[in-house]
């Protein structure tokens, strides 16, 4: 493996794998946040000004064959603005254009592939009745195995390197992005410096952490972060519990919910989790007032109680200011903060100031010398939505990729390039 800022790419065609998996507005196709696209722009200037030539991989949505609506046209005009260059475009990933497209790529040109789901090869997995039997569903996925195998060589042969600078997708053990690793010798696939940035941030937390160390824990379920909780507690002075699956501990603990958000499945989970962070000398915090609507709705009439006191009818949507305060008293107090998912229903304005006041105190607690890293959908838009990305060390791009890196898992996407 090398290290991208080592690599001179004079005279080099470079085939990138990016993640411009943008949202595009519904009418007009126009992108609407584009935040992954200058996230890559660093490690295409670096190829382009040693004089190197760029060839781009890239998914968009969940497409099922190919179907213009997940056409990586709309990225174009974009990329050319923050690239300050012209694109080139092949519309097929594989087809004719690519090959001849990248044949003729000259030094400092970039071309921008179609994307590359509209072929079921890139993710691996076949679409099959739902009568297939399990043995075709077996025949099924083994054929399409080799076709991945297939599509990562011909992706392969168009560029001398390959550099993977998809954090997002890195989870997934897709054609252009693990598969097409194994076609390269081990001097010839690096990582970008987007990716190389969200690592660097994420080894830094889990290992080389300043303390006290502080996790935040939001969202709304307990199952979706129980191997995060898990992995956390082995590693954490502070967790702090909110949003929904703060109710799955509260009823776990005998308090009243009313029809607050609940795992009844998972109350054995929450106890084992709360008597896990005793035994580790872990503190773990709990809400203790709750901002309750009458309906899951921004127009729900709002009452504050404690949040094991909820009253029947009635639902918890977000932390009171008691909590807030406490809550921003423990982070401002931290070295290291983690933050994934928001403390109530941010989406709606009634129930959102929990997550910002978090954002802020967050935010506060950097400006003193912590290190903060935030990810998930909600928290980096509640980081993004009150100005403060630049107030906060890290906000990662990844989504669930950072779940299951920082869960402990191997990622494909990783493994393919460090040879883990």
């Amino acid at each position: 493996m090398k290290m991208i800022q080592d690599f001179d790419f004079k005279g080099v065609k470079a085939i990138v794998r990016v993640d411009f998996n943008v949202p595009l507005d519904k009418k007009t196709l126009v992108v609407t946040d584009d935040t992954r696209i200058r996230g890559a722009i660093p490690t295409l200037r670096k190829i382009i000004g040693d004089g190197g030539s760029v060839i781009l991989m890239s998914h968009l949505g969940r497409p099922e064959g190919r179907m213009e609506k997940y056409s990586l046209k709309p990225v174009l005009p974009v990329l050319e603005k923050h690239l300050g260059q012209s694109v080139k475009f092949a519309d097929d990933c594989l087809g004719e254009s690519a090959v001849s497209m990248s044949a003729a790529l000259k030094p400092g040109e970039v071309l921008l592939l179609e994307n590359v789901r509209f072929y079921p090869e890139e993710e691996g997995k076949p679409v099959l009745p739902e009568t297939a039997t399990d043995e075709e569903k077996k025949a099924a996925k083994a054929e399409l195995k080799l076709k991945q195998k297939e599509m990562a060589r011909k992706l392969a042969g168009y560029a001398d390197v390959y550099v993977n600078d998809a954090f997002g997708t890195a989870h997934r053990a897709h054609g252009s992005t693990a598969v097409i690793a194994d076609f390269f010798p081990k001097d010839k696939i690096m990582f970008g410096f987007l990716i190389n940035s969200e690592l660097a941030a994420m080894d830094k937390v889990l290992n080389n952490a300043q303390r006290p160390f502080t996790a935040i824990m939001g969202g709304a379920k307990v199952s979706d972060k129980i191997l995060l909780i898990e992995n956390l507690l082995n590693r954490v002075d502070n967790l702090i519990i909110g949003g929904g699956m703060t109710y799955t501990f509260v009823k776990a603990k005998g308090g009243k919910i009313g029809k607050s958000l609940c795992e009844e499945d998972k109350l054995d989970l929450a106890l084992k989790i709360i008597e896990k962070a005793g035994e580790k000398n872990v503190n773990l915090y709990l809400p203790v007032d709750s901002v309750n609507g009458d309906k899951f709705d921004n127009e729900a009439n709002i009452r504050v109680t404690a949040v094991d006191a909820v009253d029947d009818g009635w639902m918890g949507l977000d932390i009171g200011e008691k909590t807030i305060e406490e809550f921003s008293g423990v982070i401002g107090k931290s070295k290291t903060i983690l933050w994934n998912g928001p403390m109530g229903v941010f989406e709606m304005e009634k129930f959102s100031k929990g997550t910002t006041a978090i954002a802020k105190a967050i935010a506060s607690a950097t400006s003193k010398g912590a290190f903060s890293l935030i990810g998930g959908g909600d928290s980096v838009a509640a980081i993004n939505r009150n100005g403060l990305a630049d107030k906060v060390s890290y906000v990662s791009t990844g989504g669930g990729a950072m779940l299951e890196y920082m869960e402990g898992k191997k990622l494909p996407g990783i493994v393919a390039i460090r040879g883990e």
